[in-house]
């Protein structure tokens, strides 16, 4: 596979052509028409978009993130719509705060590219700084750092929160097993 770069976590593998990724890291969306098949990405899951699920790869290769934790995040925030906007004002994929984008770097915070690798580094900011606990990285994703210090460094007591980290932990799990 001396055209691609392979990405293995736990039973699943990703395949992804070396110019895929080196669209992504010049910042460049891949192509629509970018084949996608068992030979180059095989993951148990799909945005149904080859050019997004191969951006989702390439971080997840990039960042050393599980490329299935990006694709939860990026479905519960998004739905994979990269105009969305929160009423709180988070937007594009990965629902990036302004404030947020902007220290991550972000110039326009609706572009795919943009959106995703700043979110996936986000995230894996937070699994750092919260010791690989996935429950209190996606609580912090949601709800802010602060709140998941204020707390004791555990889930925040808020409802959405909550129900946010349930939903993805669960469904993580549920493709782990």
């Amino acid at each position: 596979m001396g055209d691609k770069y392979g990405y293995r976590l736990g039973n699943m593998q990703a395949f992804i052509d070396k110019e895929v990724v080196a669209q992504v890291l010049q910042n460049q969306v891949p192509s629509a028409e970018t084949q996608v098949s068992s030979e180059n990405v095989a993951t148990p899951f799909s945005t149904r978009h080859t050019g997004l699920d191969q951006l989702i790869a390439a971080n997840a290769i990039r960042h050393k993130v599980d490329p299935l934790l990006i694709y939860l995040v990026m479905q519960q925030e998004s739905g994979f719509n990269h105009r969305a906007v929160s009423r709180a004002g988070a937007r594009g994929l990965m629902q990036l705060m302004p404030g947020t984008a902007r220290s991550l770097g972000v110039r326009n915070i609706h572009d795919p590219v943009e959106n995703v690798e700043a979110g996936t580094r986000y995230l894996k900011n937070l699994l750092q700084r919260f010791s690989g606990d996935v429950n209190l990285a996606l609580a912090a994703y949601n709800a802010g750092e602060e709140a998941v210090a204020r707390y004791g460094n555990r889930v925040p007591p808020y409802r959405e929160t909550i129900n946010y980290v349930r939903r993805i932990s669960w469904a993580y799990h549920q493709y782990k097993k």
